[in-house]
């Protein structure tokens, strides 16, 4: 599970335990610009859960998805134990076409993250 810190600029991701080793990353910093839109989408994210190539991190089963994989030609970053949990960030000039991620209220951070970018 990722902790999402939304700032006056930026948007920030931190992974916490061995998801910090298995995603290859421990934080992620993406200015408010370059964030499209957050949305919860479990469905969608159990159905591109099962696509891709992996590139760094992990896959074990369905249980936890960590790291970067390459999906329909993009990258995308995946820290996910439990995918009805997930909110899904879209970015545009970033190295990540999305990230999904694992967080407590995928609703109210996907809602908290688009309030954020239309004030910016």
């Amino acid at each position: 599970m990722a902790t999402v810190e939304v700032g006056k600029e930026a948007l920030y991701v931190e992974m916490h335990g061995m998801d910090r080793i298995w995603a290859l990353h421990s934080r992620l910093e993406i200015p408010l610009v370059h964030v499209a839109g957050a949305r919860f989408d479990p469905v969608g994210a159990r159905t591109a859960s099962g696509t891709g190539l992996k590139v760094g991190g992990a896959r074990v089963g369905s249980h936890l998805i960590a790291g970067t994989f390459r999906q329909e030609g993009e990258y995308v970053f995946w820290d996910v134990h439990d995918l009805d949990r997930t909110v899904t960030v879209d970015l545009h000039d970033e190295r990540y076409a999305r990230l999904v991620v694992e967080v407590d209220d995928p609703a109210a951070v996907a809602a908290e993250i688009n309030r954020a970018i239309a004030a910016a």
